[in-house]
């Protein structure tokens, strides 16, 4: 982290950061970073998100683990921006998740606020553990623990 590290990350530096593209990127922008503690990501959900064609016809709701795995994005691109991380191929899988939580329905026309913070990690250390709330319009839509290991491998992917 420098003096200079951003606190929020548009599109395209979250697509410098983590691997995740269409139709799997689930996070549009993440702000109010607290470097390696915290942060805000934001997902606009869209009806024309290739999901809600089969959960369910006709009734649309967000699956709850692209919820879940949102949060996720939204935790290593902090870490991506707190550590540097810009252009550096970095690969990150799912190693956990506790304590999963879904008290309200996601649907097309929300904005889904991914509060996310580090429950244990550091910088350099490839396994994390953050604790993540999903919010809509003040209400809580998710909530859940999860451990992910950071890999600055020289692939493009993601198994989480």
């Amino acid at each position: 982290m420098t003096a200079d590290t951003p606190t929020t990350a548009d599109i395209d530096l979250i697509q410098r950061i983590i691997p995740h593209r269409y139709p799997f990127l689930l996070v549009d922008k993440v702000r109010d970073i607290v470097p390696f503690q915290s942060a805000v990501g934001i997902k606009n959900v869209t009806m024309n998100e290739p999901h809600f064609q089969g959960h369910f016809p006709g009734t649309p709701i967000m699956p709850g683990v692209t919820i879940i795995e949102a949060m996720a994005q939204a935790a290593a691109v902090m870490v991506g921006v707190s550590a540097g991380l810009v252009d550096k191929k970095m690969l990150i899988y799912f190693m956990g998740i506790d304590g999963v939580k879904f008290r309200r329905k996601v649907v097309p026309g929300d904005v889904l606020e991914l509060h996310v913070t580090t429950l244990r990690g550091k910088p350099g250390g490839k396994v994390w553990k953050f604790g993540g709330r999903a919010i809509v319009e003040g209400e809580m839509a998710a909530e859940a623990e999860f451990t992910a290991m950071m890999d600055l491998g020289a692939g493009a992917g993601s198994a989480g």
